[in-house]
């Protein structure tokens, strides 16, 4: 790695250049290389498959008419990066000088390549030819060999002034994002003497995934929850109520949260006033409410010694603290030590859900669900049209700066940063939220760019402006049953957006206050119905008629396995008035509702509440719970100006009655077509960590093709997991295709044959004291089934060699009599040849048995 004199040597040699276009690429990252101590690119050859790490590597892209175009990148690492000069190539240089055509896969000569590498730095010109390279870049990335996958970077370079960074680790190469943020993803030349820049490029180079801050994230994540699960359990003990204890808990934690930040509260002043009271633990609630007073109205806070900013009443309206002992305040300064700015919300609702609820917090050392499944659905369900957006928007803008027109570029741009300040997405079963932030995550990611092509077009006001038009948590809307989770999940959006906004405004800049604006975007209700009241069903003696609570699970006391606990009961109700539930407007759905099927609705949602559901809707009873968000949300992209949806739901979507659901909408004269499926993905569900599995499906207005993914190997799952895809027109079973659900029966057919008898169902399995009522034979018959079943377990397995039955054996008598209980044991011959002691087949009973152990259930034949 290069010395200081090294470094600056370095820089005052390429300052020099000053942007020229005779600058040289290769030169440079040489140069780079040995100051980061990495070893600089081979040397090409013509075998591309040896061209993994090289100036000028060619890709091809396929035309679609039997013709391939190419395009050659500036340097590739591959697992690593892109890298792409706004100075084009040398190769570019040599093609132009020889006057040579050289189209490139983007129709693009070497000529007009070179061109771009004079923009002036300054100008909305060298603006558009950054834009311009890193769309290059995106587009040599979709045009790499598929089994060298999306690489996680990529690298824009203004060779001598400047690289920027922009980062996708999810592995689908669909939003490359500014990294590590708005502030720091763009390396100028004089940063190369920040030994903690060189280090990150360093592990862009030789490791790029270890940059990746969901890993960290997830630990510290993780610990932090463990550590509030203890205190909450302890207060618990002590008489307080589940309620009250993460309600006092968020407080903490977001307060926690504040200082680390730096700005929102004065940093370690928190920690400071926790390790205070280690002598006297038990004052310290005193100097909570005292603190959290003075937050809620932005005065002075005695316990700091300083006056706070104001937050607003939604967090700290209610500012009741509880008294701690010793070991709990000493836990909480334990979780107050760890860095609460890398806190991941993604996950963090669901593990403080699961720390929070007594009946979950067993499961907390649970998994949960990774990010890159949330995000495999919120890509193409919001970020990807929206991105389709931006990109026509950039190309607009580069042929507005081309014909002299930087104003109207300028507006063209805070348009649409205008109509991405007002989008709103909604989950309407949005739990304790990581949908939602990963939506707004993303969102600010785009609102990043948006915002530094304004200031390079030189639209400085309006960014200085942006406080009251910009992406915050009121643009995400949720409904969530459960009254903690709703909680958290506003909580959580809270976090997010504040994280979000010191990495796209800058870590010192401070958001308006109040800091916390008393809005409740989250609304704590039924998603399906509303009512008018609810009355309590009660028996004939006038008590309360109960039924288990769908949830509360208890170790069987023979197995060991997880049933049912029956002492949880839950009251029952009659909904007078039942009406199908309204929706707030939203430009984009999406969710993961709950998993019920069709068969258990009733027992675990209650008669009253089964009953009022299906006055209100016309989705058929034995489709599954998850149809009936599928069947609102499809409505709304037809009627109510909805762009897109999309679900997590059971696999088994693609069974009838599920299908049906979705064939109504695909079908309609309005119809809305699947723009994006995975049939059968790994899931963790996240109310016990179980795994599971389920399909993604995304659906537009109107009639389009889609992207089917079929899931290939999921072996590093959820790392990573590998899909074949194809395009098409998608049908209601998920498929590309013929519609293989629109097959009718053939008439010629009609009369021809039958399946024949068939057992469907539990109404079919009857015990072994039933199956004796039903026959006298039946007894017999079970003595007989079990002697068989004893006698065959001790047998050796039948010879590889043994003849198959003759396809001319004759077929059972339906005369033959039932089989004797006097029938004789097997021969002692066929003990010595090993064959099976079996019943002759000619015999018949009235019971066919499901098992033929002792106590085996027996299956009607009727």
């Amino acid at each position: 790695m290069g010395d200081e004199s090294e470094i600056e040597a370095f820089i005052a040699r390429w300052r020099d250049t000053g942007g020229s276009e005779l600058a040289n690429t290769q030169s440079f990252i040489n140069g780079l290389c040995h100051l980061i101590g990495i070893p600089p690119p081979n040397g090409s050859r013509a075998d591309d498959a040896h061209n993994d790490y090289v100036f000028e590597r060619r890709v091809f892209q396929d035309n679609g008419d039997g013709t391939f175009s190419f395009g050659r990148i500036d340097l590739y690492k591959r697992g690593a990066f892109i890298l792409e000069a706004k100075q084009g190539s040398d190769a570019d240089r040599a093609a132009a000088e020889h006057g040579e055509d050289d189209l490139d896969l983007f129709g693009q000569t070497a000529s007009t390549r070179l061109k771009r590498g004079t923009a002036r730095r300054g100008t909305p010109g060298w603006a558009k030819a950054m834009v311009q390279a890193k769309g290059q870049a995106e587009r040599y990335a979709r045009a790499l060999p598929s089994d060298h996958g999306w690489p996680p970077l990529l690298l824009i370079a203004d060779i001598g002034y400047c690289i920027e960074v922009y980062a996708d680790f999810t592995g689908t190469g669909k939003a490359y994002a500014q990294f590590p943020d708005r502030a720091r993803y763009r390396i100028m030349l004089d940063d190369l003497r920040d030994p903690e820049v060189r280090k990150r490029l360093a592990a862009i180079w030789t490791k790029p995934m270890s940059l990746d801050p969901s890993a960290q994230a997830a630990r510290v994540t993780r610990e932090v929850a463990d550590l509030l699960a203890t205190v909450s359990r302890r207060l618990e003990s002590r008489g307080h109520s589940a309620e009250a204890v993460s309600g006092f808990l968020m407080r903490v934690l977001f307060t926690m949260f504040a200082e680390d930040t730096g700005v929102l509260l004065p940093r370690d002043s928190f920690k400071s006033l926790l390790r205070g009271q280690l002598d006297h633990p038990e004052h310290l609630h005193h100097q909570l409410s005292a603190l959290w007073r003075a937050m809620d109205s932005g005065a002075f806070a005695p316990g700091l010694g300083i006056p706070v900013k104001h937050f607003n009443g939604y967090l700290f309206k209610d500012t009741a603290a509880l008294p701690l002992e010793l070991d709990e305040l000493k836990v909480l300064i334990e979780a107050s030590n760890k860095d609460w700015t890398e806190v991941e919300p993604a996950i963090f609702g669901t593990l403080l859900e699961r720390a929070l609820n007594p009946k979950e917090r067993a499961k907390l050392g649970a998994h949960y669900t990774p990010r890159a499944y949330v995000e495999r659905l919120v890509g193409p369900t919001i970020i990807e049209p929206m991105r389709a957006d931006w990109a026509g928007v950039r190309v607009a803008v580069a042929e507005l700066i081309d014909q002299d027109k930087p104003e109207q570029a300028r507006r063209t741009v805070e348009a649409f940063h205008g109509r991405l300040a007002a989008t709103r997405v909604l989950d309407p079963a949005c739990g304790t939220g990581n949908f939602l932030y990963v939506a707004m995550a993303r969102m600010k990611e785009l609102e990043g760019e948006v915002l530094d092509l304004l200031m390079e077009l030189g639209d400085l006001q309006y960014v200085a402006e942006l406080t009251g038009h910009t992406i915050t948590p009121e643009n995400f809307l949720g409904i969530e049953v459960n009254p903690r989770a709703a909680a958290i999940a506003q909580l959580v959006l809270w976090i997010g957006y504040l994280q979000w906004h010191f990495r796209v405004n800058g870590r010192d800049r401070s958001p308006p206050e109040p800091i916390l604006r008393d809005i409740r975007t989250i609304e704590n209700r039924d998603a399906l119905i509303e009512w008018d009241s609810r009355e309590l069903e009660r028996d004939e003696d006038g008590l309360p008629v109960t039924r288990w609570d769908g949830e509360t699970m208890k170790p069987h006391s023979v197995t060991g396995r997880l049933v049912p606990d029956e002492d949880a009961q839950m009251e029952t109700y009659r909904y007078l008035h039942p009406r199908a539930a309204q929706w707030p407007k939203a430009d984009f759905i999406i969710g993961n509702p709950p998993f019920i099927g069709a068969k258990y609705l009733r027992d675990r949602l209650g008669n009253g509440y089964f009953e009022a559901l299906f006055r209100t809707t016309d989705v058929p009873e034995s489709a599954d719970y998850v149809m009936h968000w599928w069947d609102k949300a499809a409505l709304a992209v037809r009627k109510g100006g909805t762009r897109r949806f999309g679900f997590v739901t059971t696999n088994s979507i693609t069974q009838l009655f599920s299908r049906r659901v979705m064939a109504k909408h695909l079908d309609a004269k309005d119809a809305l077509s699947l723009r994006f499926a995975i049939p059968n993905h790994p899931w963790v569900d996240e109310k016990d960590g179980a795994a599971v599995r389920i399909a993604m499906t995304v659906a537009a207005p109107g009639k389009a093709e889609g992207l089917v993914l079929n899931v290939t190997d999921e072996s590093d799952a959820p790392g990573r997991i590998e899909f074949a895809s194809r395009m098409g027109v998608i049908g209601s079973d998920l498929r590309v295709g013929a519609d293989l659900t629109a097959t009718v029966a053939l008439k010629a057919n009609d009369r021809l044959c039958s399946p024949g008898v068939k057992l469907h169902g539990n109404g079919f399995i009857v015990t072994p004291e039933e199956a004796r009522k039903i026959s006298s034979n039946t007894l017999k018959m079970l003595d007989y089934f079990s002697e068989i079943s004893t006698y065959n377990s001790q047998q050796p397995a039948a010879s590889s060699q043994q003849p198959a039955a003759s396809s001319q054996q004759p077929a059972a008598s339906s005369q033959q009599p039932a089989a004797s209980s006097q029938q004789p044991a097997a021969s002692s011959q066929q003990r010595q040849s090993g064959a099976a002691f079996r019943p002759s087949r000619t015999s018949s009973f009235p019971i066919a048995m499901a098992a033929t152990s002792p106590g085996a259930r027996a299956v009607s034949s009727r």
